[in-house]
């Protein structure tokens, strides 16, 4: 079966100049390229060390580049939207900044721990801010196209998510993340679970344990976590960053199985990260008295830069009143950030310890 997936974000109406805040790796190797592909205008950049941002600025032809946040914000333009792409220990001396009813795009992850997070969303309701985080994993292409099958009911109902990653991730090229103390659900499974959280909602509780190597210099670098929605919903994510045996049998895709059909969407950016390899999407319908039959469809674009469109789009959409859900809205992704402070409180309490019983060992 032959399906017409639609799956590239729609696009704002009006014109809305961004001020991007930060200019770091991600802004010119994500945020950037977005913003061009989507025809965005870009009408400034600050950042602390001022020739990184001129350094971008004349590589993207920006116009203006500030010497503070104070100066981006006096000489800002009417309806700009800001672009927040600094680590989570500045947000709140910057977002103080912005002026009462600002709208923002902030970096994920929603602060370094629960309690700053909580931080961040009462500043911005102090502020009447329109504020969304970043988890652009919710908006690549084979994302959204699996979005809309499901959706539509293609597949049935659906009672099995599996995010699965098993590859060398070179943390090295991360100077600012490599030494985080909760390096691995904190700054990258945490898009896994804001995007099981978008299919599935809340979980019930989690289940969760996240490990070090014992020949790395690192907090974290695999992880597992179980999400409970109840008894026929299986949610899970399995990491591996350690994986340093050559490409044979490294493996990144997400999984959605339905009764009546599945998904399966390899992530090819993770591959071979930073270069990337190609995305896969596939899905397959059960048709009666057919045989199974996957289907291959090629999408354009992927999670960088593409998906970066989708959530500046959907908030400027937000902001100029075309569409009224905010989908990556600070009150939405405080969720996903009570969620992997549960992980990581069940990833310390640790599981059951069996006893013996009766004397006797019961295994």
């Amino acid at each position: 079966m032959s399906i017409d997936i639609k799956y590239k974000p729609e696009l704002p109406q009006t014109k809305q100049p961004i001020i991007i805040i930060g200019a770091g790796g991600i802004v010119a190797d994500a945020h950037l390229p977005a913003y061009k592909i989507a025809g965005f205008e870009v009408h400034g950049i600050v950042n602390r060390t001022k020739e990184r941002a001129q350094k971008l600025a004349d590589a993207f032809g920006i116009s203006n580049v500030y010497d503070s946040v104070a100066e981006a914000v006096k000489l800002a333009p009417e309806n700009a939207v800001y672009d927040l792409t600094i680590m989570p220990e500045q947000y709140i001396e910057t977002l103080k900044q912005l002026p009462d009813g600002s709208t923002v795009l902030i970096q994920k992850p929603m602060g370094d721990d629960f309690k700053q997070a909580n931080e961040i969303l009462e500043l911005c309701r102090t502020k009447n801010l329109k504020a969304a985080i970043n988890f652009q994993l919710r908006f690549a292409p084979f994302v959204s196209a699996a979005k809309y099958l499901i959706d539509k009911g293609l597949i049935g109902e659906l009672y099995d998510m599996e995010v699965r990653v098993t590859i060398k991730t070179p943390w090295e090229i991360f100077p600012h993340v490599i030494i985080h103390p909760r390096l691995e659900i904190q700054y990258h499974s945490i898009h896994y679970v804001d995007l099981i959280r978008s299919f599935l909602g809340n979980p019930q509780s989690v289940l969760a344990k996240t490990l070090k190597h014992p020949a790395k210099n690192l907090s974290s670098s695999r992880s597992t976590i179980l999400f409970d929605y109840g008894d026929t919903m299986h949610a899970v994510i399995n990491t591996n960053h350690d994986h340093d045996f050559g490409p044979t049998h490294q493996e990144s895709y997400i999984k959605w199985e339905g009764t009546k059909g599945a998904i399966v969407a390899k992530i090819g950016l993770l591959m071979d990260y930073p270069n990337g390899v190609p995305d896969v999407f596939e899905y397959c319908i059960l048709e009666e008295n057919k045989l199974p039959e996957w289907q291959t469809v090629k999408l354009d674009g992927s999670w960088f830069p593409e998906a970066f469109i989708g959530t500046m789009a959907n908030l400027m959409r937000y902001n100029e009143g075309s569409t009224d859900v905010l989908h990556t809205s600070v009150e939405d992704v405080i969720q996903t950030m009570a969620v992997v402070e549960s992980a990581y409180k069940s990833s310390d309490i640790g599981g059951v310890t069996p006893h013996p019983l009766n004397g006797s060992s019961i295994l």
